[in-house]
């Protein structure tokens, strides 16, 4: 039994090393323009989960460059355009965003990722709200 149980302990940290659980994650976001008369509610999907790391004893012997640690990121992505209703002419009523099709744990990229948490977002609709799923508005 003690075999057994030092077993599976052992092939549960193995695999807790080699797999995250790193995922595409659906996610609502509500977007607004100051400008338009409704808040857009749109469905898609981000990179969310858990990522191993470790954090070394070592830090004072080594760069900054090498402190950094993995975090759940995009690996493909592709870019979708929603049009927000209620729009006067002279304003621009589409808005483009990200959705994850898969998700990698990695270093974040200042290129097309957010690599801070911000602490005040507000997410949701101040306007009366209109929904947009995948490729039309309801």
């Amino acid at each position: 039994m003690t075999a057994i149980f030092l077993m599976s302990m052992i092939f549960g940290l193995a695999c807790g090393q080699a797999m995250s659980f790193c995922i595409p994650t659906e996610y609502m976001m509500h977007v607004e323009r100051k400008e338009c008369a409704y808040c857009l509610t749109i469905n898609t999907t981000i990179c969310a989960g858990y990522c191993m790391t470790r954090d070394v004893n070592g830090k004072l012997f080594l760069p900054k460059y090498a402190l950094s640690q993995d975090v759940c990121t995009y690996r493909d992505f592709m870019y979708k355009t929603a049009e927000i209703p209620g729009c006067p002419r002279h304003v621009t009523p589409y808005f483009s965003y990200p959705v994850a099709i898969s998700c990698k744990c990695g270093k974040c990229n200042t290129d097309y990722s957010d690599c801070i948490h911000e602490a005040i977002k507000t997410n949701y609709c101040t306007k009366p709200q209109k929904s947009y799923v995948v490729g039309f508005s309801i």
